[in-house]
Formats: C-alpha cells, sequence, structure tokens
C-alpha cells in the first residue's frame, strides 16, 4: 500500500496527481478485503490497470486506486477448448503474442495495443471491424456485494467504446476464442496492423490513445483535421501533428492542458459540423 502515490507514474500519459492510496493486490481475497473496508469507511475506489486510456486529475484522486496483482496477471492455454484464459491484470500484448506464439489466430487485432487485458474489456477495446468483445467466451467479475459472476460473452453488451459492464464490478478473468492458423498468416497480419499503426499514429508519444470516440459514419481525427486544429499547442500538450484525434504531453503538460486543447476541439467541432464529440478517454479525480 502506498499513501499519496504520483498516479503520474502509472498513466502512459505520464499525468496526474496523487492517489489517497495505491494498492497492488496479488490474490481475490485481498482484493475482497480491500474492497469490503472501502466500503465499511466510504471511501471511493477504482481499478486502474497499465493507464492507456486514463486522464488523471492534477489534484490527484481523493480514494484508493486498486492494480491488480500476481494472481490476476496469469494466461494458459485450454487446447480441448482453443481458449485463452487470462486474469484481467494480463497486459494485452502479452496475451496477442501467447496466441502468436501458438499459431492461434483472433487476436490480431489488438497488436501494438497498449493496456491491460482488464482495460480493454471494460472498453471494448479494438478496430472499426475486429473488438475483443468477439472473442470472449467468457468473463468472471467481483460484484460490489462480494459475488463471483461468470457469464457469458453472449451476456454482455458489446458496443463500440461501450460495453454493460457496472462500473462498480470489477472484472476479474475471461475466457477468449481462438483458433489455430498458419503462423505465416497471423505474422502479416500483424506486421500490416503495425505498419499502418506506425505511420498514422504518434507511436512512443507519451498519450492515451484516441482522445474522442467516432460518431457514427464520420472520423473525430478527420473532423479535427478539418478544423485547423492539428499541432494545436496548450502548456506542453499538443493535438499530434501525425493524428488529430490524440493529444501528446510533450515532457511537462499537465492535466488542465490536455482537458483545455479538449474542450478547444469539442466547441470547434460543434461550431463548425453542429456534432458534438464524445470522450473516450476516462476521466479520473475531475469534479
Amino acid at each position: 500500500m502506498y499513501p499519496h502515490e504520483p498516479l503520474a507514474r502509472h498513466t502512459t500519459y505520464r499525468i496526474g496527481g496523487p492517489a489517497r492510496f495505491f494498492v497492488r493486490v496479488d490474490t481475490l481475497s485481498a482484493l475482497e478485503q480491500l474492497i469490503a473496508a472501502c466500503a465499511a469507511q466510504g471511501v471511493p475506489w477504482t481499478v486502474l490497470g497499465r493507464g492507456s486510456n486514463v486522464l488523471v486529475a492534477d489534484r490527484g484522486y481523493d480514494g484508493v486506486v486498486i492494480n491488480l496483482g500476481r494472481d490476476f496477471r496469469r494466461h494458459r492455454l485450454v487446447e480441448e477448448s482453443n481458449t485463452i484464459v487470462a486474469g484481467a491484470g494480463c497486459s494485452l500484448s502479452v496475451v496477442v503474442q501467447e496466441a502468436f506464439r501458438r499459431s492461434l489466430a483472433g487476436m490480431e487485432f489488438a497488436v501494438g495495443t497498449p493496456g491491460s487485458l482488464g482495460g480493454a474489456l471494460r472498453m471494448n477495446a479494438g478496430t472499426a471491424t475486429d473488438w475483443i468483445g468477439q472473442r470472449v467466451a467468457s468473463v468472471t467479475v467481483l460484484e460490489p456485494d462480494g459475488t463471483l459472476v461468470r457469464r457469458r460473452g453472449d451476456e454482455v453488451e458489446w458496443g463500440y467504446r461501450h460495453t454493460s459492464f457496472a462500473p462498480d464490478e470489477v472484472i476479474l478473468e475471461c475466457e477468449l476464442s481462438v483458433k489455430p492458423a498458419d503462423p505465416f498468416f497471423i505474422r502479416g497480419k500483424m506486421e500490416a496492423l503495425v505498419r499502418r499503426r506506425k505511420g498514422s499514429q504518434p507511436l512512443g508519444a507519451r498519450c492515451c490513445g484516441s482522445v474522442f470516440k467516432n460518431p457514427e459514419g464520420k472520423s473525430a481525427a478527420q473532423l479535427i483535421e478539418a478544423c485547423g486544429l492539428k499541432g494545436t499547442v496548450a502548456g506542453d500538450a499538443q493535438i499530434s501533428p501525425v493524428h488529430a484525434n490524440f493529444i501528446v504531453n510533450r515532457g511537462k503538460a499537465t492535466a488542465r492542458d490536455v482537458s483545455d486543447l479538449m474542450v478547444l476541439i469539442q466547441t470547434k467541432v460543434r461550431e463548425t459540423y453542429g456534432i458534438e464529440l464524445q470522450p473516450e478517454v476516462r476521466f479520473l479525480g475531475f469534479s
């Protein structure tokens, strides 16, 4: 348990003030006890994976930030059913590489996608044509009252950057359906995706990924670029010159810098096109 832990250390933005407590839990029992203690004391809590889709307020978060450790970072292959069983704390990239190593297709779409498996499940991460919800055979969650619930994949609502998981239930584990395939086919798909992303996204920059959801039938990046905002700066944050739907931290950006650019983008797109862009990034610690 780490009191007053700077959350900038735990987000891909490298932005954010301290949490009241930052706690890594290694077992289900420890997780259950911690959530029960928070409930008893009236202390807010949240689960944070690898911090790849979150903007933490400069003042931090006045609650407990939970990180899923050891037991939640394990994965295994069930050959009989061609499924990968993985904990929510697993890195998504680890799951992708495990599938590739075993010549199993189905996870190529997630190559190069940062973050934890739990975070990917909660936001239904993916591309325009492939997303993780399509691969989920089952998912196990911990409900606020301490009940463990296992749901079939088709019992979860999977939408564009949206799922039916409740905010106060913790995703613990899932089964991902994969299938044997030619390893050269899998490698080819993965390499093509990586090349495309290298050419169109600011890979390696301090950012959270796409900031806004794409409106139906439109591209948020194209709308932002058409408003002439590509490259715009606020403090040490910048609308990426590479991809207009990315806001990057050039070194010392604050959450205020990023949020100022987000408000500017929303205002300009609304005034120009009458479209209200919806954030994809998750906010933590903002009132």
